[in-house]
């Protein structure tokens, strides 16, 4: 039951996120992933062709290429490299936090022109991004290691993101407090000033009742 229990929080915290989306040359179109440190992120793509009756290719566009820029949260470039009309891409985490993951096409002249072309993006975070059959073809494991290796993986993508999501409690509790302490002085100001701002109305008018000698 615990070990279940572990699986079930291991994709809930190691998702696989698909989508497409259309862009033009020179177009650029960024995305915003938040992941832990340490963990390994892969992403698939695929450019298909706009035909003119408004259905898309099948196939990969041919002579199209993309530009995959990846940014930690501080804005140093894990990622800058000119891949193909279809291919993959992959980096390591070191800080935690929100990675900006842009994509581009670096064709600027020829035939695609102006033209719109869809593309497929699947990003896979953490343990999801894999390939166990893979490793286990290449470090000669049995199923029963391989399947060892996985939960291994599993276990510190958990305790990654517990990390990460501790620190990120630490963050807003600070910022939390921070803005407790502001408000708090902001208040004791403001009663500060209606005070003083009685009292210089009550001395106004007591000076003024004493010179038409009304007291």
């Amino acid at each position: 039951m615990a070990v279940l229990r572990l699986l079930a929080v291991a994709c809930l915290l190691a998702p696989a996120n698909s989508l497409y989306f259309h862009l033009k040359e020179r177009q650029v179109k960024c995305f915003i992933e938040e992941v832990p440190d340490e963990t390994l992120v892969v992403g698939k793509y695929k450019t298909l062709r706009h035909n003119p009756d408004g259905s898309y290719a099948q196939e990969p566009m041919k002579g199209t290429g993309m530009h995959v820029m990846v940014k930690d949260p501080t804005d140093a470039t894990l990622v800058a490299k000119d891949y193909e009309a279809a291919g993959r891409f992959s980096f390591n985490t070191q800080v935690p936090g929100e990675h900006t993951i842009c994509l581009s096409s670096n064709t600027t002249s020829g035939w695609f022109g102006g033209e719109l072309m869809r593309v497929h993006l699947d990003l896979r975070v953490g343990e999801q991004a894999t390939d166990y059959d893979q490793v286990q073809k290449k470090e000669q494991l049995t199923q029963a290691e391989t399947r060892i290796y996985q939960l291994i993986s599993q276990v510190k993508q958990i305790a990654n993101e517990q990390a990460y999501q501790r620190a990120r409690e630490a963050t807003f509790r600070e910022i939390s407090e921070s803005t407790n302490v502001r408000v708090l002085w902001w208040s004791i100001g403001q009663a500060f000033i209606l005070v003083m701002t009685g009292f210089l109305q009550l001395r106004h008018l007591k000076s003024f009742f004493e010179a038409k000698k009304l007291v």
